[in-house]
């Protein structure tokens, strides 16, 4: 039996007050197993960015409660929720957020810095191997294609050892082939053994997950093998 990374249990989030009331996640139950590849899916304002900001402990539930690795997420303190962002979770979003002076190794390890970290460079190294990039190292991002600067992106997002691979609309700044060179990418990062959450509004997308969960008006309103 595979350990659960994430158990949501009846999770709310509510903004705002009175009749300004908004209800941006409502109820929300979901497990997702070590090892897991699941794909949140939703158009705009179903509640999966929100969703997105709850699994990768930006934010808390209003109520309900959020287990990760088995630790109630809503007791941490902002250093213990920071822990979790920079050494169990890695993040990859629908812009790159490279930095456009250094070469790809160098934006790899940056993670790591925090972390104090022996030997950045060589893991930073081998986190670019993993994605297919062991000769694009010394590249900046302006000597890289879009698919290349996400998977420098990726990269930095795994040169941590997360138990979580979180991934916020991916592909949303690509192109159709560089597309599917990060979902395939990102499907070989799940075949190895790493959780992959993907949050995505394209069912095309959601198709490379092994799990698909629907979202609308905040609410998980369908569960389906991909």
């Amino acid at each position: 039996m595979h350990d659960e990374i994430i158990r949501l249990d009846r999770v709310s989030k509510v903004y705002g007050s009175g009749d300004a009331t908004v209800r941006a996640l409502d109820a929300v139950s979901l497990s997702v197993r070590e090892g897991d590849f699941v794909a949140v899916m939703g158009p705009s304002g179903s509640g999966k960015s929100t969703l997105m900001h709850i699994l990768g402990c930006l934010d808390v539930p209003t109520t309900g409660a959020y287990h990760f690795a088995g630790e109630l997420v809503e007791r941490m303190s902002e250093h213990q929720l920071a822990g979790i962002r920079n050494r169990r979770i890695g993040f990859v979003f629908q812009q790159f957020h490279l930095l456009g002076s250094m070469p790809a190794w160098r934006n790899v390890e940056l993670p790591l810095l925090y972390r104090n970290t022996r030997e950045r460079k060589s893991t930073a190294l081998r986190a670019l191997a993993q994605v297919g990039l062991a000769d694009r190292v010394q590249h900046r991002p302006n000597q890289l294609s879009g698919g290349q600067q996400q998977r420098v992106a990726i990269a930095r997002a795994l040169v941590t050892d997360p138990s979580l691979i979180l991934a916020d609309e991916p592909t949303g700044n690509l192109d159709s082939a560089s597309s599917r060179e990060i979902l395939h990418v990102l499907r070989g990062l799940n075949d190895e053994g790493h959780t992959v959450v993907l949050i995505t509004h394209d069912a095309n997308v959601a198709s490379v997950a092994r799990r698909v969960v629907t979202m609308s008006d905040g609410r998980l309103r369908e569960a389906v093998a991909a």
